[in-house]
């Protein structure tokens, strides 16, 4: 048999989880001395410990370690249990790996503070063109807020018009628009050019007005990096004079399946004071 301390160097755990878990039933000791108290464990116990140490790091309860390994789970909720936290672990994995992108973009951006455009921006004209849309609302202008939101919405989109038998005549355009209500929430329009008559149903049909002037920047790579060249955009449009007059667009140039190779042009309609 090991002592506590033993058993808790050859099971890579701490003295006091094992006093915790022969405290909560989880993992009693083999034997316990009637004399001193002493607590002492045979080898075969560190199975169950390992098990212990398995489950709780997937998430569950001790409570719900405990009624497992005891048998009160069948072994079909216990399948249940486990996709259901691998679920939860590829949203959590999902979400971190999101958080580490547009972390890196802070970065970048951070880092090309004090940088300014030269040859990236130019300013051109926009002429009118008619797009297949539809909108939703996202809770902010946050990548994380409309990431979500535009993928499964051009998804739709497009399910739509192939339904309809729309073709699209052009590339896909998307844009942002602050909702009447306020409280921070934005609009998000999910479209694509295309050569329709106008319309409401299904989809909405309609014709984007032409930008005058407009700034604009390409953009290549994932929408989830554009942070550091739309601030480059700004800090052009006001190191040149220019002030910001509208919501601004950006056009699908290119949007292969790996999303790093995407090309987007920014624009942004712009006038000088």
């Amino acid at each position: 048999m090991f002592t506590i301390g033993d058993f808790a160097r050859h099971g890579r755990v701490s003295v006091r989880m094992l006093r915790h878990y022969d405290a909560t039933g989880l993992l009693r000791p083999a034997h316990v001395d009637p004399a001193t108290g002493y607590r002492h464990y045979t080898a075969a116990q560190l199975a169950r410990l390992n098990r212990v140490i398995a489950l709780k790091d997937l998430g569950f309860t001790l409570q719900q370690v405990q009624d497992i390994l005891d048998e009160k789970v069948t072994t079909e909720e216990l399948r249940g249990m486990l996709r259901l936290r691998l679920a939860e672990l590829e949203v959590t994995m999902a979400a971190a790996a999101a958080r580490l992108v547009q972390v890196e973009a802070r970065l970048r951006s951070i880092e090309s503070e004090g940088h300014m455009p030269t040859n990236d921006v130019v300013i051109k004209s926009v002429p009118a063109i008619r797009v297949a849309e539809l909108t939703a609302t996202a809770a902010s202008y946050g990548p994380e807020d409309i990431s979500p939101v535009i993928g499964p919405l051009y998804d739709e989109l497009f399910r739509r018009l192939d339904a309809a038998g729309v073709t699209t005549a052009g590339p896909g355009v998307a844009y942002y628009e602050d909702v009447p209500e306020g409280g921070g929430r934005i609009s998000v329009h999910a479209a694509v050019q295309v050569e329709a008559p106008l319309q409401d149903g299904a989809f909405r049909v309609l014709d984007l007005p032409p930008i005058d002037q407009a700034a604009t920047i390409v953009h290549r790579g994932s929408m989830d990096t554009v942070l550091p060249t739309a601030q480059a955009l700004a800090r052009w449009i006001d190191g040149n004079g220019h002030r910001s007059t509208g919501y601004p667009r950006e056009i699908n140039l290119e949007c292969p399946d790996n999303r790093d190779d995407w090309v987007t042009e920014l624009q942004v309609p712009v006038a000088q004071p």
